[in-house]
């Protein structure tokens, strides 16, 4: 058995919560609870847990009792034990209902192999039934979860260093604090290489993270102790009073959430420049405005903060005015949750100054003439290669080599040039083999006119047949 196996085994206790009436939506929620406390007790923590509320006290209770103690259980856990504890068990209960459920849980942890769950690592394990909670379309959960070869090029590019800070302010499940505190460990020895201050500091303070949605938040929590990784975890709205606190970064990597704020509403910064109800647009300027002098980001953002006129113009200019906005990422379609979503990632690096700091900006284009990533053709770090390599050796984009990369795939663009375009930072350049050329395309106002006028003929006939099954003359 390896982690693949584990993680298979854990998906299938799935069929016993569904038939409890519990959904896709909650069933990680709802499984890493009992999981959380098996664990605990499997790496020796128990400590943290009160006496009393441990998996042995679950296990040793039957039927109708064992489930009204499960439900006592997650309420003490939320208010007593470590501070780690109780954020992930704020606010928990349970969706089971019958006792013979709860109890085949408990019997099916109990019989997995912890020792190949040890040795292979309980954070791949965990990381490995949120992925495949992801790939779920019924879970949703796709939105919490971005693609593991994406992270793990853009961690790559950033080169996070020990005694940096870095932060999330969109965490999901923590993926990209997991990803940089691995890069790190790899080129420390597992962190054995620090001094004693530095590997405290590494271990306790280097992350920080804040994510809105609170069970999204507990996955979080013990997904990133699972990985070894602490700091600051925080539940809360990065576009109010807890992101306007955070710190200055050194590093930061995030893929934010799509759309607009919920009721249309704004962001609750009074040190915004330029107001928006555009979440990705708002959480630009909470990056770029967060970073140190010198600090990198890479961050995750569809393709209309690119082009959206008026304050999104704005907040572009403001960019690279202020940052070194040095490369684009164009992203393949279909490998976010939303299949139709196009995305692209934003690297830049904080000026010492606040103008002019943008010269250029090189465009990678890794959209045109991609495959239909899938099931059938799943997204690999090897994807992302020869776009690291076009990238450079230096974490700030600065090193590039001679050439444009595969297939004319990267070209670089004056600052002047996007400046001529209306500072519209949705460039391409390459022509899909297997669509119809934009000059080709019938122009969408044309498409739009004739979509109205059908509707509207449509109308008329409905109504005409209306009036002929009543009997009345009508116009023909």
């Amino acid at each position: 058995m390896n982690t693949n196996d584990i993680v298979a085994k854990l998906w299938s206790l799935c069929h016993v919560l569904r038939d409890d009436g519990i959904t896709y939506q909650d069933y990680v929620n709802e499984l890493s609870f009992l999981l959380f406390l098996k664990m605990m007790r499997e790496t020796g923590q128990e400590s943290e847990l009160p006496e009393g509320y441990r998996w042995g006290d679950l296990e040793s209770k039957d039927g109708v009792d064992q489930l009204a103690f499960y439900r006592a259980m997650l309420v003490h856990l939320g208010t007593e034990g470590s501070p780690r504890v109780q954020s992930v068990f704020a606010d928990a209960n349970t969706s089971l209902r019958q006792p013979k459920n709860l109890s085949k849980l408990v019997q099916n942890l109990d019989e997995l192999d912890w020792y190949v769950a040890r040795e292979e690592g309980l954070g791949d394990m965990y990381e490995g039934l949120l992925e495949r909670n992801a790939s779920e379309k019924k879970s949703g959960a796709g939105q919490y979860f971005t693609p593991r070869p994406l992270i793990e090029c853009m961690v790559n590019c950033l080169r996070p260093q020990p005694g940096e800070a870095i932060q999330d302010p969109a965490a999901g499940t923590g993926g990209f604090l997991i990803a940089a505190h691995q890069y790190i460990c790899e080129q420390t020895d597992d962190l054995f290489d620090l001094d004693a201050d530095e590997q405290v500091f590494q271990k306790q303070q280097a992350y920080h993270a804040v994510e809105l949605v609170h069970d999204t938040h507990r996955l979080l929590v013990m997904n990133c102790m699972l990985h070894g990784v602490g700091g600051h975890l925080i539940s809360g709205d990065s576009m109010g009073s807890i992101g306007q606190n955070l710190p200055k970064a050194d590093v930061i990597l995030t893929n934010p959430p799509f759309g607009t704020k919920r009721g249309g509403g704004r962001p609750t910064r009074d040190d915004f420049t330029f107001v928006t109800g555009n979440k990705q647009l708002a959480f630009l300027q909470h990056i770029y405005r967060g970073l140190k002098p010198g600090g990198r980001a890479a961050v995750v953002l569809p393709d209309n903060v690119l082009f959206e006129e008026g304050t999104g113009a704005r907040i572009r200019a403001d960019l690279m005015d202020k940052c070194n906005l040095h490369t684009i990422l164009r992203l393949p379609t279909g490998i976010f949750y939303a299949q139709g979503v196009k995305t692209n990632v934003l690297f830049f690096t904080r000026g010492n100054t606040d103008n002019g700091n943008t010269k250029k900006t090189w465009v990678y284009d890794l959209r045109t003439n991609m495959p239909a990533f899938g099931k059938r053709t799943p997204l690999a770090h090897e994807h992302f290669q020869e776009f690291e390599k076009c990238y450079g050796r230096k974490a700030d984009g600065t090193s590039r080599p001679t050439d444009q990369g595969a297939e004319g795939r990267f070209r670089c663009f004056d600052r002047s040039a996007i400046g001529e375009r209306g500072d519209n930072l949705d460039i391409s350049w390459l022509k899909d083999d297997d669509a119809t050329g934009a000059d080709e395309l019938p122009d969408p106002e044309e498409i739009a006119s004739q979509i109205r006028e059908r509707l509207s003929t449509a109308l008329e006939e409905m109504d005409a047949l209306s009036a002929l099954l009543e009997g009345e003359e009508v116009e023909v």
